[in-house]
């Protein structure tokens, strides 16, 4: 009964700063250009605590636009003890005129949108030209320039104005491009040439994989139509119908030669923050966590190209940090990725607490040219603890101690009960969980286990040596792209941490395998020439990496000891 009087009181003051905050509201078009006569919808998400949210006010589109229809779809969501609640209204809209109309802001739930623009274009001389057919298809690629890495949105439009019972339509396959699926299928209504039409429009993901110009082949429809004014349909006749969409072309161009060993990230739009941190005037002691959480997002990246995020080191405090969440959504034909790393900063000595800026390297292939996302540095003056002493500045260990021994222990400070129930709480588990380990370390590993754990050090170690192999291969073979990707799959088989072939290089310890790393780096990214041969690269590395000898994880991997549970310092 005790502990579940703490755990409620603990819970209550957890779910009092989720109640105060204000809903966050986006609105989102599922496309950014139409052409007359296309129906497009209008996305407003809205992300509150919870409670009731009231459609929002539409009027102000009717100037530019036709409402066809609205819907509601609702979801919820817990994140690291955070609740969530996500409602997304769907607003069909039909263009009344060409040009570049505007969606102005709108409010939804107390908090107002940013405005959108819209592109509205007469219907193309193609699908005039086609308007006499009972079915056709369009493909359509944007940019037609793009860089390595880079995210292409390929729509394929299916027009029909017959009764389809059923088809396939092909899936794109792009040679040197990874190619994948963009939310669902749309379906609208269309007038092409005064005659009604039918949409099915399909959205897919290209990211080219190199340089050079990659070819998007046609693809095919194949299915069955029926005619309702036909007496035969009532008995399953049907007619086979087709059409084939334009094959299309692009121009890939390589990152720029002087990008560098940071890892390469083109995209549309990217944000780096740091939330929590407190406030000007706010109150933090010796002892007092700091919950700050750093985020990442980059559109058209998906999560796994993000780097990991980390704190750097801190002077006077220790970091914890917690499990990262990571994840990508689809924000009409564009991909959004997005990291979040969160983490307890907890202060050791009074003075002054800096976190230094943190910044990240981008490359904006709207504007095409390079950015630096940058969270500046952060302070704050850390207290004496609440009922403690104040912990000395740095200094000579004599006058730091006679220090000590001269200050008077300072009068007690109230302290509400519920923060004493709840650190007696946390100490008693804290002392069970020593209790636990204590007899684990006296009972030592059971047999089952230790027979257990000889197998997996071996898989590890047999896998290991098999990428190395992988790795050699290729080097002797001159391919680069297979060389990019064995290496890393060696890296990571000896050290799971490392995400690309930054991370790699500056985590070994031989200048010459930094060289080659960033040589291959050239050759993949950069188009640039071979300086070395196969044979030279294999020997560099024949006998494994040379990994900096500072690094302690590494090192107590090797040795197969467990690293310590706390706490532990970001580099």
């Amino acid at each position: 009964m005790f502990r579940r009087i703490i755990g409620c009181a603990l819970l209550a003051l957890l779910l009092l700063p989720a109640l105060g905050r204000a809903a966050d509201v986006q609105a989102t078009l599922d496309r950014d250009s139409v052409q007359m006569g296309d129906t497009v919808t209008l996305n407003l998400r809205v992300n509150h605590a919870g409670g009731n949210v009231q459609a929002p006010d539409l009027s102000a589109l009717n100037k530019d636009f036709e409402i066809l229809g609205t819907s509601q779809n609702s979801s919820l969501s817990i994140v690291n003890g955070t609740t969530t609640s996500t409602l997304t209204f769907g607003v069909a809209l039909r263009p009344r005129h060409e040009g570049v109309l505007q969606i102005p802001a709108l409010t939804v739930d107390g908090s107002q949108t940013a405005p959108l623009q819209l592109h509205v274009t007469a219907a193309s001389p193609a699908a005039a030209a086609s308007a006499g057919a009972d079915v056709f298809m369009e493909a359509q690629v944007e940019p037609r320039q793009a860089y390595v890495g880079q995210q292409l949105s390929y729509v394929v439009r299916l027009y029909y104005a017959l009764n389809i019972s059923g088809g396939s339509l092909d899936t794109p396959q792009v040679d040197g491009m990874d190619v994948s699926r963009v939310g669902n299928d749309l379906n609208y209504d269309t007038e092409r040439g005064g005659r009604q039409y039918h949409v099915l429009e399909r959205r897919y993901a290209l990211v080219p994989q190199h340089a050079g110009q990659l070819d998007i082949p046609a693809l095919n429809f194949q299915g069955d139509a029926v005619d309702p004014n036909d007496p035969n349909s009532f008995f399953g006749a049907s007619t086979p119908v087709s059409a084939r969409a334009p094959a299309v072309a692009v121009d890939v161009r390589a990152a720029p030669a002087d990008w560098g060993n940071a890892a390469w990230l083109p995209a549309r739009q990217l944000s780096l923050t740091l939330d929590g941190w407190p406030d000007a005037g706010a109150q933090v002691r010796v002892g007092q966590p700091l919950n700050v959480t750093l985020n990442l997002q980059a559109t058209g990246l998906p999560f796994e190209v993000l780097p990991a995020l980390s704190l750097p080191s801190l002077d006077g405090a220790t970091v914890y940090p917690d499990k990262p969440v990571t994840g990508s959504r689809d924000a009409g034909p564009w991909i959004v990725g997005r990291r979040q790393q969160a983490f307890a900063i907890v202060p050791e000595r009074t003075g002054t607490l800096t976190v230094p800026a943190i910044t990240l390297k981008w490359w904006n292939v709207l504007t095409d040219r390079m950015e630096v996302a940058q969270i500046p540095a952060h302070s704050v003056t850390v207290l004496p603890a609440t009922g403690g002493m104040a912990a000395p500045p740095p200094g000579p260990a004599v006058a730091a101690s006679t220090q000590v021994a001269a200050a008077a222990p300072a009068a007690p400070t109230h302290v509400v009960p519920w923060r004493w129930l709840a650190l007696g709480s946390i100490g008693l588990w804290l002392l069970s969980l020593l209790g636990w380990w204590w007899w684990w370390r006296r009972r030592g590993p059971s047999p089952s286990t230790a027979a257990r754990s000889a197998p997996s050090v071996a898989r590890e170690a047999a896998s290991a040596r098999q990428c190395q192999q992988a790795f050699l291969d290729a080097a002797m073979r001159a391919d680069t792209a297979a060389q990019v990707r064995t290496l890393l799959a060696w890296a990571r088989a000896e050290r799971p941490a490392i995400q690309h072939l930054g991370e790699l290089a500056a985590s070994l310890g031989d200048d010459r395998q930094r060289a080659a790393i960033a040589a291959l780096q050239q050759r993949h990214y950069a188009g640039a020439p071979a300086a070395d041969d196969g044979a030279a690269v294999a020997a560099l590395f024949r006998r494994g990496f040379v990994w900096r000898p500072d690094d302690g994880a590494d090192a107590q991997t090797a040795t197969g000891e467990l690293p310590p549970l706390y706490p532990f310092k970001l580099r």
